[in-house]
């Protein structure tokens, strides 16, 4: 259950606040929900939160990040392989794929089986700035 309410229906919210903006999204989702929002957000986005955004995009704008990413790719990007085998045994990762099993219309042509399995991109194709992924 909390992975479908917590993860699954991210698309769901995305969507809602793409077209109607955040104040049209909570018209459309339980009034729970939008309380929780109203009364528990500013938990999740603290001054803390906003502070390392700030950093983040500082990064970002003086070319520190793409400095970093240039040399993960150049040494094969071994912190990023390392990171992301962490992650997909999250959890959250394992119930969600579970649950997506059970889920008929979430049917694409690529399964997470297939994904797993998946060719990585060269460094070239990976690595290039503002490439997608």
């Amino acid at each position: 259950m909390a992975y479908f309410e917590c993860l699954h229906e991210v698309k769901l919210i995305t969507d809602l606040i793409h077209k109607h903006g955040i104040t049209g999204m909570r018209k459309s989702i339980s009034n729970t929900a939008e309380y929780g929002d109203l009364s528990r957000g500013k938990r999740v986005v603290t001054d803390e939160t906003r502070k390392a955004m700030k950093q983040i995009l500082s990064e970002i704008q003086s070319g520190s990040f793409a400095d970093e990413w240039m040399a993960e790719c150049a040494a094969g990007k071994p912190k990023m392989a390392a990171q992301a085998e962490k992650e997909s045994t999250h959890p959250i990762e394992q119930i969600g794929r579970k649950l997506r099993a059970m889920m008929p219309w979430l049917k694409s042509k690529t399964t997470d089986a297939e994904l797993a399995d998946a060719k990585p991109q060269t460094s070239e194709e990976h690595c290039a700035v503002g490439a997608k992924g």
